[in-house]
């Protein structure tokens, strides 16, 4: 069944071109994720199909009911089945006084509250923390229709999408799968054109060096020898003639050939990145950042009792916890050097957080990014080049760049500034996700200490080696990724359910002795013992 449909898409802004979709059909099992660079034209994509936005040329049409969650209108709602009651807290706070993850929430509540076959989201992610992301997950694989969604969630775009829609100088192109099959395909479709490409180079300098040997055959035929006889000398003459125009023939034969060998271009290869950290900025102590005492509270509001914490040198830490828990609070009181906080002779902290404070307006990116680096021009445009900068941009003042590009900026800049500690709070906002790969590259390879705080589960199952989790105003670290994290915790939780259940199955079993030992009138003796012989199996399997 054929729910929507774009047909000969056109939209410019100014004299460029941003979208140009021939043809593009949504269908009732489709769940398709758009993935694109910053300013590819996801958003007016969406906007086109929802009718909120005109094409300069060509149709769009939804057919059915649908919900829209965009990224900044909101409309209020009455009543919401399901997703909002103890989760979203809505009497409890009301419309006004809702953060961003409740608000987004209570967006997404509503758009599966209705009677909708299609649910168009514009990164539905943004604000929700790890619980909100899991809990939208569910209820979206639970939703019995389509999906079309923006989004940078990498995990997110694996568990929902059967579909990837790539946004590219324009033009779509879908893939079949989520995510992960995307970038596997992608790979795929690299090393066909790498090989198309080395084909073609071997080919025509093959061809070229056919010619050139002809060339060099025209040079070395003999002159005509002087004690030759005017009758033998003009035979000698029109075979030499024939001879070259052959050749001739056959050079503009092979250089027809070469202009109509199929041009293949090269692909782009990132240029590889290494950050390393100076010799005499090196920390070599064991702990860099530690507390054994935290406290902190806002008035009534407790944030930290008698927390406890160690961050490694040259450790990926992540701290992690629900939205309000005291993620960014930790960060600050590091920044801030709190006294409850022990931080390590030498450490020189970078701070990057959404204020982009880092960042001077009045100068250009490059300017900016070169200001306090450690590293030559050269380098640093290595480094924008990888973080999908283009050279124009380079010239370009920080007051016109972009949400997302301010981001990179101010972490290319902290990345190559003199600092030994890096200090992330949500680094990934705003970022596509091929510059958030980009960005999850070059903190891999940095050689000093990074603390960062992200909701994008995939970024910090990469780049994180040690796990800050904040629970009930303690945190508790733990060595390992996040993935190993989430499965001691199903382990532990796991065990403590076994546990429950093993002393209710023993307490069950007492009781069951004690009245065989001493069977009523009541008892029917005959079936206590089969359920003591079924517990008793029970218990032993439990055990195992």
């Amino acid at each position: 069944m054929l729910l929507a449909h774009m047909s000969g898409i056109k939209k410019y802004y100014n004299d460029r071109l941003v979208l140009n979709v021939e043809d593009f059909k949504i269908y009732k099992n489709d769940r398709i994720g758009i993935i694109g660079l910053n300013g590819s034209g996801k958003t007016t994509f969406l906007n086109i199909l929802t009718g909120k936005v005109s094409p300069d040329e060509g149709s769009a049409s939804i057919l059915v009911n649908y919900s829209y969650i965009t990224q900044l209108e909101f409309e209020g709602c009455d009543e919401i089945d399901g997703f909002n009651a103890s989760k979203l807290k809505v009497n409890e706070l009301g419309h006004t006084g809702l953060s961003g993850g409740e608000m987004t929430r209570l967006k997404i509540a509503k758009a599966l509250s209705k009677d909708s076959a299609l649910i168009i989201g514009d990164e539905p992610t943004s604000n929700l923390d790890q619980e909100g992301i899991e809990l939208l997950q569910k209820e979206l694989k639970a939703f019995d229709g389509a999906i079309l969604l923006v989004s940078h969630d990498r995990q997110f775009l694996d568990e929902i999408c059967n579909s990837i829609l790539e946004i590219e100088d324009g033009k779509i192109k879908l893939y079949k799968g989520n995510y992960s099959k995307y970038k596997e395909l992608k790979e795929k479709e690299r090393e066909r054109k790498e090989f198309e490409y080395r084909q073609y180079i071997s080919e025509k300098e093959r061809l070229l060096q056919v010619v050139e040997n002809k060339k060099q055959k025209v040079k070395s035929m003999r002159k005509t020898p002087k004690r030759m006889g005017n009758s033998e000398a003009r035979l000698h003459k029109m075979a030499s003639q024939n001879a070259k125009k052959t050749i001739e023939k056959q050079i503009n034969s092979v250089r027809t050939r070469i202009n109509k060998l199929e041009a293949k271009e090269k692909p782009k290869d990132l240029p590889e990145i290494k950050v390393d950290i100076q010799e005499n900025r090196k920390l070599h102590c064991k702990v860099v950042i530690s507390s054994d005492s935290l406290k902190k509270r806002f008035g009534e509001k407790i944030i930290f009792k008698d927390a406890e914490f160690k961050i490694f040198n040259n450790s990926k830490t992540a701290i992690i916890g629900p939205n309000g828990s005291g993620k960014t609070t930790l960060l600050k009181m590091i920044i801030e050097r709190n006294p409850l906080i022990n931080i390590a002779h030498g450490v020189k902290i970078g701070y990057f957080s959404q204020d982009m404070g880092i960042l001077k307006e009045d100068k250009t990116l490059l300017q900016n990014v070169l200001e306090d680096s450690r590293f030559n021009e050269t380098f640093i445009r290595i480094l924008l080049a990888r973080l999908f900068f283009k050279r124009g941009d380079l010239s370009k003042k920080v007051s016109v760049l972009s949400g997302g590009e301010k981001v990179k900026a101010a972490l290319a800049k902290i990345i190559v500034s003199d600092y030994n500690v890096l200090v992330l709070d949500e680094p990934t906002n705003y970022l596509d996700i091929y510059s958030m790969e980009a960005v999850e590259d070059a903190l891999s390879k940095y050689e000093g200490t990074v603390v960062f705080v992200s909701h994008d589960r995939r970024f910090v199952n990469n780049i994180a080696d040690h796990i800050i989790s904040i629970e009930n105003y303690k945190t508790h670290c733990f060595s390992g990724t996040l993935k190993e994290f989430n499965n001691m915790k199903l382990k532990r939780s796991k065990k403590e359910i076994d546990e429950t259940e093993r002393m209710l199955l023993e307490n069950r079993i007492v009781q069951i002795l004690s009245r065989l030992s001493a069977p009523s009138k009541d008892d029917d003796v005959e079936a206590l013992d089969k359920e003591y012989q079924d517990l008793l199996i029970k218990l032993k399997h439990l055990k195992k």
